[in-house]
């Protein structure tokens, strides 16, 4: 039977590509623009005639309960874009699905408790501290330089533990090829099959070759070891589940999905939190009055994260600016109705937290920074799926109170020693799997 309901509108796009080029040169600004144009479903369809796919967009946060709440056993990771970070970084908590998915989180779950995650605050600190030494001898830096190089030490120091030396300079250099080659395959209009010898391919291959190998290497020596020691690679190797041990593929997976979503996304949100307190003197001042309340001279401990409300708000404003998750895909397994609109069985969609953090019926002024929307009274009466930058629904990040402790203490630790200078305007920003800046975000440094 033919529906009743009106077609998903949509741009009509260039005759040879669709919308292909325009989502390549500028997909954040597309997004927005076909939210204003369109409304809160929109319709984009790629590639050249005879080839063409047709993927939506949603923006409300109505849709983006249904899809990854309410209806996520219909939304699954088979995307394009899945696909693609699947064989780049494996099949672990983030991309596998239905009997895998259920298996690595029941192994997983218990390494990511509140309490285990307080235990490793020291470390994080520490960290950060270094940062702050090594900084005195500097008065500018890149902001996004310097937090992935952070949260990099931090997580890698978690995984592998006195192995981090071993282990972070490989996935430094492997994990932005990785990347690059995931995001440029799951967004061209035709992929070049992955066995054809083609200088993409072919880098991407040595680079997964170099990661798979010292991952491997390091699971070999926690298995000979026992998986005694107390870094999660050893707790995964120990991990138990129903009489059953996840085996090096898997093992190996879950650590290079930590790798990019324990780092990565912690050092998206440490830049541009500390670049727009850079760029608000005011709101500096309060966190900074905050922290000095707090901490004193001394260094945080997990204790303190209930404590330091104010900058846990600047935080949360910052990711609702820049999301480090910035676009959510989902293809769905069955027809459904969303907003109105009739999709078809096999539908691609995505979800646009970038769109949705400025959804205007539920954030007024949503360009200006304003840590103040974050007070508890106001959170509570603000739609519950209007903001989602660890996603949302059962398949939200795991690693959520890890990402939060660590950058809380980051920002306390830093600015105990700095006060921060940015150069005003908006930061050129390059959308790949995650969100990052298209060039350097300088901040001058300030000794306290």
């Amino acid at each position: 039977m033919r529906s009743s309901k009106p077609p998903v509108p949509g741009p009509r796009g260039a005759f040879l590509t669709g919308s292909a080029l325009d989502l390549r040169r500028d997909v954040l600004g597309v997004y927005e623009r076909g939210r204003r144009e369109h409304g809160d479903a929109v319709r984009f369809v790629v590639g050249p005639p005879g080839s063409r796919k047709t993927f939506y967009a949603v923006f409300h946060p109505d849709a983006v309960r249904h899809v990854l709440q309410a209806e996520a056993d219909n939304y699954r990771k088979d995307s394009r874009f899945y696909q693609e970070v699947r064989w780049a970084l494996g099949d672990g908590l983030l991309t596998s699905q239905d009997g895998a998915w259920l298996r690595q989180r029941r192994f997983v779950q218990p390494l990511f408790t509140r309490r285990r995650i307080a235990g490793y605050a020291a470390s994080m600190a520490e960290e950060a501290l270094e940062v702050t030494q090594r900084w005195r001898q500097q008065t500018t830096v890149d902001l996004h330089a310097e937090m992935s190089r952070l949260t990099l030490r931090v997580v890698g120091r978690l995984l592998f533990g006195t192995d981090v030396e071993r282990a972070v300079p490989i996935v430094a250099r492997t994990f932005p090829i990785l990347g690059a080659y995931a995001r440029g395959r799951a967004f061209a209009p035709v992929r070049v099959p992955r066995g054809w010898p083609t200088p993409a391919n072919r880098r991407a291959a040595r680079a997964q070759a170099d990661i798979h190998d010292v991952c491997h290497a390091l699971i070999a020596e926690r298995r000979a070891s026992g998986g005694a020691g107390d870094d999660l690679l050893s707790l995964l190797v120990a991990a138990r589940g129903r009489g059953e041990q996840l085996d090096d593929a898997e093992v190996r997976d879950q650590v290079l999905i930590f790798m990019l979503a324990g780092h990565d996304t912690t050092a998206i949100a440490l830049t541009f939190a500390l670049h727009l307190l850079g760029q608000h003197a005011e709101t500096q001042r309060r966190v900074r009055d905050e922290i000095d309340a707090v901490l004193g001279d001394r260094p945080p401990t997990a204790d303190d994260y209930e404590s330091l409300r104010y900058t846990t708000m600047v935080l949360k404003e910052a990711m609702r600016l820049y999301p480090p998750a910035w676009g959510v895909g989902r293809r769905g397994s069955a027809a459904d109705r969303i907003g109105g609109f009739d999709f078809p069985p096999g539908t691609e969609l995505v979800v646009v937290p970038w769109v949705t953090h400025r959804h205007p019926d539920f954030w007024e002024d949503p360009e200006r920074f304003e840590p103040e929307r974050f007070r508890p009274e106001r959170e509570a009466a603000r739609h519950r799926h209007a903001y989602l930058p660890f996603g949302a629904g059962p398949r939200a990040c795991i690693g959520q109170y890890f990402s939060m402790l660590e950058a809380v203490i980051a920002l306390a630790v830093i600015l105990q020693h700095y006060e921060l200078e940015s150069s005003p305007g908006r930061v050129p920003l390059d959308p790949r799997i995650t969100l990052h800046p298209a060039a350097p975000v300088p901040c001058r440094l300030v000794p306290r």
